[in-house]
């Protein structure tokens, strides 16, 4: 059996985590340097940058936090925002990133995933799934752009296609349920496991121990990503896998 991942988020801005709610209302949570390695000695099995900037300006200051982090992190890096083509994708691979994460450059230019499959390899390739839940046909469906822009692509259909253009992985995070602290969105994270075959990756509104282990018990999620219980000392990475691994869930200690 796999291993389940405990992966802390850090949403950067200006070279700096913050933290915020529905994408929104941010909060300084430290330096990315700092932050992450507390995380790695934690044991963190992976860590997450988000550039939430996403401006030219803020992937080159993604490219030097990541090449200060891989100096002194050993755990797996994935880096997204902002990433828009080969030469994004090879500039932060060569910068000390495992994996990019893509969102919406994939969207407007789904063969990038394939190019990039085919480039570096499938395993380093996790397109980024912002997605919301409509009132009135209860659909979900995709965001972009930082999850500001609503798409008329439904969120399962979208995973499948990407799957079978050569992505790797997906992050799936909830609108809806980001910084509220209500619980991953089950249903969603659900659906996409049983439609998919790779991996996916739980996010956006854990607040307690029980939403990590329903993700990965109800929902079978491979990983669950979580920012604001760890930023501001709420749990310690742990604290989840020593809650999860005594209610038999498999996870490295």
């Amino acid at each position: 059996m796999l291993a389940k991942r405990i992966i802390p988020c850090l949403d950067v801005a200006r070279a700096r985590v913050v933290k915020g709610t529905n994408f929104k209302l941010l909060r300084d949570a430290g330096d990315p340097v700092y932050v992450a390695e507390s995380y790695a000695d934690q044991g963190a099995d992976e860590i997450f940058f988000l550039d939430i900037d996403a401006s030219h300006e803020g992937r080159k200051t993604m490219v030097d936090v990541v090449e200060s982090v891989a100096k002194n992190v050993f755990v797996p890096l994935s880096v997204g925002g902002g990433i828009s083509c080969i030469d994004d994708i090879e500039r932060l691979l060569r910068a000390g990133a495992d994996k990019v994460s893509i969102n919406t450059a994939a969207i407007e230019n789904p063969e990038l995933i394939k190019e990039a499959s085919m480039a570096f390899g499938s395993q380093c390739i996790v397109i980024a799934i912002d997605t919301k839940k409509d009132g009135v046909s209860n659909a979900y469906y995709v965001y972009t752009h930082g999850a500001r822009r609503k798409t008329n692509i439904e969120a399962v259909s979208w995973g499948k296609y990407v799957q079978d253009l050569g992505a790797g992985e997906i992050l799936l995070t909830s609108i809806d349920r980001d910084g509220t602290k209500h619980g991953y969105d089950l249903l969603i994270t659900r659906l996409f496991e049983e439609k998919l075959d790779i991996p996916i990756i739980a996010s956006g509104g854990v607040g307690n121990l029980e939403h990590i282990y329903d993700a990965f018990v109800l929902a079978n999620a491979d990983a669950a990503l979580a920012a604001s219980i760890f930023h501001f000392g709420i749990y310690t990475i742990m604290d989840v896998k020593s809650f999860l691994k005594e209610r038999g869930v498999c996870v490295r200690i």
